[in-house]
């Protein structure tokens, strides 16, 4: 259509410019038409009115198109020469020419006929032009958009051969143009993010079968000891005390989980004024008392602030932290838990000595079920959603987390994105 536009308007501009140079020519035969027998009837008006024929006849000789009608005062024709158009269209010009003996009235008629035959021509041509120029644009546009979109379909070929099994791939951006090089790394770091995240889901799903499955274990192992002879009530009720442990521990999972399924889905924390950050982790503090003393740490709290928050939640975040600096400090050593203020965040962090994290599992000690050495001591105890759940409560908070280790010192901790009053 965009083709079909501009050849029409150029067709149209030349066919207008023709047509434009075909009346003023025609305009300008009839003026110097009109000028020649201004002249000769000037100059022939004392030789009669025969003369002025010839002269007429004469100036008219080779002009098929062009006729000529000179009248008097009384109407009477004096001259008549030339061959009108009949039925043809024609261009005249009526005027008076003054002579010594007295004036008379000129007609001049040129025949447009055969400038109008080409002028049709013309149009008809430039119609034509026009028509079978749009279909070789067309034509020619569909195949240069084709061959420019050819890496586009094979970059969709690429994409479509991707599945959930095969997100390890990468697109191959080496014969694509340089307007899509940088749609391909997008979309290269796009499916490392889907690799890695549905990696993450698999290994989740994997986790999930088998902490579920080591207390169901137990607890059939256990229920099918018990059933194989008749056992006296003390028995009983220990293999019962034994089932209740392991189903402690199956709906903590699940408790855990359903939390974190609550934070992913985008759940907010519920804001109150607390006055004492540092209140709330001594609070905290107090319940590990006996776990601080059974592994010979002390701890202590370092700066405080005021500020809204879920006072349940952060307590859980802090317990989870202590938890988890309490099962890695190094005995003897002492545990600090700092309140450090940013402008709008505030820090909760736990900084405990022990061994240095390395780097490779530092970065996904908020995994879920992730644990930097599954076979350490307590492994079993702890199903390794204690900092997953830290993670989430930092988000429900509009907050983050933060993990460093370096020369013997661990800190792990959480922000809390809230306005702090003055």
């Amino acid at each position: 259509m965009l083709a079909l536009a501009g050849l029409s308007l150029a067709c149209l501009g030349v066919y207008a410019a023709t047509a434009l140079s075909f009346s003023n020519r025609q305009m300008e035969t009839l003026r110097q038409k009109e000028l020649q027998v201004r002249y000769l009837a000037a100059e022939a008006s004392s030789l009669g009115s025969t003369a002025l024929a010839h002269k007429l006849d004469d100036a008219l000789v080779g002009r098929q198109d062009v006729a000529m009608t000179l009248r008097g005062t009384d109407d009477r024709v004096l001259y008549a020469g030339g061959r009108a158009p009949v039925g043809g269209r024609t261009r005249s010009s009526h005027f008076e020419v003054q002579t010594p003996v007295g004036s008379m009235q000129a007609a001049l008629v040129l025949d447009k006929s055969e400038d109008d035959r080409v002028l049709s021509r013309l149009a008809l041509t430039l119609a034509a032009a026009a028509a079978i120029g749009t279909l070789v644009i067309t034509a020619g546009g569909m195949v240069l958009v084709r061959a420019g979109l050819r890496p586009v379909r094979d970059l969709a070929a690429q994409v479509r051969a991707l599945a959930a099994d095969t997100l390890d791939r990468r697109l191959d951006g080496s014969a694509q143009p340089q307007e899509l090089s940088e749609l391909v790394e997008q979309i290269n770091e796009l499916l490392q993010r889907l690799h890695r995240a549905y990696e993450q889901v698999e290994s989740f799903n994997a986790d999930v079968a088998h902490e579920l499955f080591t207390p169901l274990t137990t607890l059939i192992g256990g229920t099918e000891v018990a059933l194989r002879k008749e056992r006296d009530a003390p028995e009983l009720l220990e293999v019962l005390g034994q089932q209740l442990e392991e189903l402690r521990r199956m709906a903590f999972i699940v408790q855990d989980m359903l939390f974190l399924s609550r934070a992913d889905r985008g759940a907010q924390a519920r804001r109150e004024t607390t006055e004492s950050l540092a209140k709330l982790a001594t609070s905290v503090i107090d319940l590990y008392a006996a776990a601080l003393e059974d592994a010979t740490l002390s701890c202590r709290v370092e700066g405080d602030a005021d500020l809204a928050v879920d006072a349940r939640l952060v307590q859980r975040a802090l317990s989870n932290l202590l938890g988890n600096a309490t099962q890695h400090a190094r005995r003897g050593t002492e545990v600090v838990v700092k309140i450090e203020k940013d402008g709008t965040l505030v820090w909760l962090l736990v900084v405990n000595q022990g061994a240095t994290i390395p780097s490779e599992h530092l970065a996904r000690v908020f995994d879920r079920f992730y644990r930097v050495d599954a076979s350490r001591s307590g492994a079993g105890r702890n199903h390794g959603l204690g900092l997953a759940i830290v993670a989430a409560i930092a988000r429900m908070h509009g907050g983050q987390t933060t993990a460093k280790s370096a020369d013997g010192t661990t800190l792990i901790g959480l922000c809390i994105n809230t306005p702090v009053r003055q």
